[in-house]
């Protein structure tokens, strides 16, 4: 099966990674306060390099800015920031350093189990957590940080370490979480479906720079290899992983949090983030920009100007400092559309689609052939989201050249103005298969004059265990966007069953029709904004 092969050649990527490149060679040094041999008179104002006792004995790679002009016997707010999946500890230099010349002791550590940090690969597990602990109980302990104004963010890896830290310790105060995930199930599960590129990425990135634990590497073996029969201790080992779990331990906690994300995170999309968001009690803020997986966030993290990054120092500020810089009365969700460069505020997420929905018929009878990729698809990883962040080129098909025997198509009618696009799409539809197992992707596209569609969203959605020519019901929720439909465009639906994201679990000779019965209808809901 196609699966098959996909699964094989990401498993060769990874095991030529594990044999020639992860750096198992790394031994981490004697728990301690240690600089770092190196001249010193070569380092920026502030900056020393330590190893940090971490949880259970291992040792953290790390570094420390001082606040600029510290004086002796102060005390000074303290920001912690786990590194990124496969980044060593200097990944954060930039933004510490303006963080510590504005008052703030900065810790930045390389997460356990990559480069030279002590331990195995843990994934936001019980020793990373306890990891973060260990960070703060070390500066406060090393360093002139005042326990009572503590903060911890990160990107990626980082933000999800961080939220769940602040499930844990009550010392923190305020978390800023960047493309980060809430829920790692419906960040690579969703539609339970294996998002092959995301999860192929992270497992060849960890075998590259770090040493995965044993249950990650049967974990990821597992999840590629499609082993349904392990599919209850993955989504287990997930939960216990994901933000989403133990949010009431973090509105007990009350931590100040700030999320910001991407549209087209390919690696954590938008959806769960949202959810997560609309489930907290405390101080909050959510953003979503154009890009992709920690491209949002990735110029701040050389020195340039970013709004993220802007933004993430303006919540600390208020949260740790207490400044009245307006962070906290602004519109709480602030989101920038795809298509044009301005923000939009809004009370809640809810009130993003704010002028209601509009529905579009899939009234026809579409009949598919599986196995085949018929030219739709979300693009790749990275790459694709990144050109829509930048040129605003996004993933694009010509619909009338479809072939109709391996894609189902249905459009909308010309519209007259524009229709701005908002939140999540859902699709409500009727499938009937002619085999147990199955996968389709559907995407929505804007489509041009000439028949061009440019990708607005997309997902994908797997069903096991059904009987062969029976019909059922399937409601699948898009990636949530903004996106702006020119005057005299259209919108389209298409559905199809192989697209290289993901993982497709079609039979050979698997067809699928999808209906529209006069009891249950089939729709696609669009959100829309007030014009």
């Amino acid at each position: 099966m196609e699966r098959t092969t996909t699964a094989a050649a990401v498993a060769a990527l990874l095991a030529a990674a594990a044999l020639g490149l992860a750096p198992h060679q790394a031994q981490a040094a004697p728990a301690g306060t240690v600089a770092i041999t190196a001249d010193a008179s070569a380092a920026p104002s502030g900056l020393s390099f330590h190893d940090i006792p971490g949880s259970g004995g291992i040792t953290l790679k790390g570094n420390v800015f001082a606040p600029s002009g510290a004086e002796t016997g102060r005390k000074y707010p303290l920001i912690v920031l786990p590194t990124s999946w496969g980044m060593p500890q200097i990944e954060y230099i930039a933004q510490a350093k303006k963080l510590a010349d504005s008052g703030y002791v900065v810790v930045s550590y390389t997460s356990r189990g990559f480069w030279l940090s002590g331990g195995q690969i843990e994934v936001a597990g019980a020793p990373d957590i306890a990891d973060v602990s260990a960070v703060i109980d070390w500066a406060l302990a090393s360093t002139a940080a005042d326990a009572d104004h503590i903060g911890l963010g990160g990107v990626s890896y980082g933000a999800g370490i961080s939220l769940l830290a602040s499930a844990h310790d009550p010392r923190i105060k305020a978390v800023v979480a960047m493309s980060g995930w809430a829920d790692l199930i419906e960040s690579i599960y969703s539609g339970r479906t294996q998002h092959l590129q995301a999860a192929g990425m992270l497992g060849a990135a960890g075998y590259l720079t770090g040493r995965p634990g044993p249950e990650l590497q049967s974990i990821l073996g597992d999840f590629l290899g499609s082993r349904l029969d392990r599919e209850q201790q993955m989504i287990e080992w997930g939960r216990k992983r994901s933000a989403a779990e133990q949010v009431d331990r973090i509105n007990a906690n009350g931590a100040a949090i700030m999320l910001g994300n991407a549209w087209g995170d390919t690696i954590f999309p938008p959806n769960q983030y949202a959810k997560f968001y609309e489930r907290l009690t405390g101080p909050k803020r959510l953003e979503f920009r154009p890009g992709d997986h920690a491209t949002a966030e990735g110029t701040g993290l050389l020195g340039l100007p970013n709004d993220t990054w802007t933004n993430a120092h303006r919540w600390f500020d208020r949260y740790l400092k207490g400044e009245r810089n307006g962070v906290d009365t602004e519109a709480p969700v602030q989101i920038k559309s795809r298509s044009n460069d301005g923000y939009e505020g809004y009370a809640d997420w809810k009130s993003v689609g704010s002028a209601g929905t509009e529905k579009l018929a899939l009234s026809d009878s579409e009949h598919l052939f599986a196995n085949v990729d018929s030219g739709a698809n979300g693009g790749i990883i990275f790459l694709s989201s990144i050109l829509d962040q930048f040129v605003k080129a996004p993933p694009a098909a010509s619909i009338p050249l479809l072939p109709r025997a391996f894609a189902a198509v249905w459009q909308s009618g010309r519209y007259d103005e524009p229709r701005r696009i908002r939140g999540t799409v859902e699709l409500h539809t009727t499938v009937t298969p002619t085999k147990a197992d199955g996968t389709f992707v559907a995407y929505l596209y804007d489509v041009g004059p000439l028949g061009i569609g440019k990708l607005v969203s997309n997902a994908p959605y797997t069903f096991h265990g059904r009987a062969p020519g029976q019909a059922f019901g399937v409601d699948l929720e898009l990636f949530s966007t903004a996106y702006d439909v020119p005057e005299g465009h259209r919108l389209a639906l298409v559905v199809d069953t192989v697209d290289p994201l993901y993982i497709e679990h079609n039979p050979t000779g698997a067809q699928l029709t999808f209906s529209s019965p006069g009891t249950d209808p089939s729709y696609v809901s669009v959100p829309l904004r007030e014009q």
